[in-house]
């Protein structure tokens, strides 16, 4: 699936649109790209719902390599212009997977009145009022020395502006994130994966005031818990979710890291059942 793809019921040739249809927004985590959506974004569509899967700059299908982007606003970006451009009264189902979750969090604080419900499924979920690298900082306490195992980080070529890459190994890959998905997803990765940057130094992440109460905090917020998870753990991923108070948690069992691929249906499932839910909220009594 290409960069900023949406899908719509007509287009895919199905029955008559859900009762309720909604607009999902997919965003991949490191070094993945809208590709890793493939199935959730197949059944969603199926179902009658608008489907869009995103790469993130220097991501996927994106032109501009990893090392290229300059900032965490920029890799971003195709998040942050999507969700800008919706329709006055629009609000759509933001869903982002592991790193996915910051950017998440930057376009809630930037577009919350664009925002039904913001899912994050295993991932970085950061809180108000704290630095959003603050989750990168509390998960490297959780993890030896080898967790890494054969990622490779690279030093970009420009002497004067280094900087540093990471690019998923496969060894990491079978045994951190997909050791539950079909081999074939594996396959998948092992070919598509590209270098990301962490962003462990930029300036929005560690801004303490990047993410407000008033605005990324009135969002709602869905935390899905990968319970079989081998990356960060289930435990993990539920203190996370209590650095925002009134987040729902929903565990999927069976899920490593990639939920979307080991779980597919089961998530397309729990995607709708959090959409119906939150959407009919903000439905005009009248």
């Amino acid at each position: 699936m290409s960069s900023g793809t949406t899908t719509t019921e007509e287009e895919s040739g199905k029955g008559p649109p859900p009762q309720h249809q909604h607009h999902f927004v997919l965003v991949h985590g490191a070094c993945h790209g809208a590709w890793c959506w493939y199935k959730v974004a197949t059944l969603l569509a199926s179902a009658g719902h608008r489907v869009t899967a995103l790469d993130m700059a220097g991501c996927g299908a994106s032109p501009v390599r990893g090392e290229d982007v300059a900032s965490f606003e920029d890799y971003s970006r195709p998040l942050l212009d999507a969700v800008g451009a919706l329709p006055p009264g629009e609000r759509a189902v933001l869903v982002g997977h592991s790193f996915g979750g910051q950017s998440l969090a930057l376009a809630m604080e930037r577009y919350p009145e664009r925002v039904a419900v913001a899912v994050f499924v295993s991932a970085a979920m950061p809180a108000a009022g704290k630095p959003m690298a603050l989750v990168l900082q509390e998960f490297s306490r959780e993890i030896g020395p080898d967790f890494y195992m054969d990622c490779i980080y690279s030093t970009g070529s420009e002497p004067e502006h280094p900087v540093e890459t990471l690019l998923l190994g496969p060894e990491y890959l079978a045994k951190r994130l997909y050791q539950l998905s079909p081999p074939e997803d594996l396959t998948l990765a092992m070919a598509m994966v590209r270098p990301s940057r962490w962003f462990e130094d930029d300036a929005t992440l560690r801004r303490d005031d990047g993410l407000t109460a008033g605005r990324y905090g009135a969002v709602r917020r869905v935390c899905v818990v990968a319970e079989d998870d081998a990356s960060w753990s289930a435990e993990f991923q539920r203190r996370m979710a209590s650095w925002s108070p009134g987040a729902e948690v929903r565990g999927l069992r069976g899920a490593d890291h990639m939920p979307m691929l080991s779980k597919p249906a089961d998530l397309s499932d729990m995607l709708v059942e959090v959409a119906n839910k939150y959407s009919s909220d903000l439905e005009d009594p009248a």
